[in-house]
C-alpha cells in the first residue's frame, strides 16, 4: 500500500466500511476488525469531511476535489488542500478509503 498521498490520484471508499448519517454526523463504521483504532474503531466526520467524502468516487483526482471545495468554502486553495490531505491521510492510515487510481 503507498503511504503518500497524491493530489493526482483518485480515492474511494472501502468495501470494508458502512457509511451511516445519523442526527446529522457522517459516521464510517469499519466492517473488518482492526480497520481502526483498537479504542476507536467508528470514524465521524464534520461538514468539511462530509464534503470531502461525498467526492471520494475512486474517479476524479484529488486535485479536482480541492478546487472544487475551495470555491464551496470560499476558502483559499492552499488551506484547503492542507486539510484534504491530513483528512485523507488519516482514512488511508485507517483503511476506510483506499487509492484507485
Amino acid at each position: 500500500m503507498e503511504s503518500a498521498i497524491s493530489l493526482d490520484a483518485a480515492y474511494g471508499p472501502s468495501e470494508d466500511v458502512v457509511v451511516r448519517e445519523i442526527e446529522g454526523e457522517l459516521i464510517i463504521v469499519p466492517l473488518a476488525s482492526g480497520m481502526g483504532d483498537l479504542e476507536d474503531e467508528l470514524f465521524t466526520l464534520n461538514e468539511t469531511g462530509r464534503a470531502v467524502w461525498a467526492r471520494l468516487d475512486g474517479r476524479k483526482p484529488l486535485r479536482a476535489i480541492v478546487g472544487e471545495l475551495a470555491g464551496e468554502f470560499e476558502a483559499p486553495e492552499g488551506a484547503i488542500e492542507q486539510d484534504v490531505m491530513g483528512l485523507l491521510e488519516e482514512l488511508v492510515r485507517r483503511k476506510m478509503i483506499l487509492r484507485k487510481g
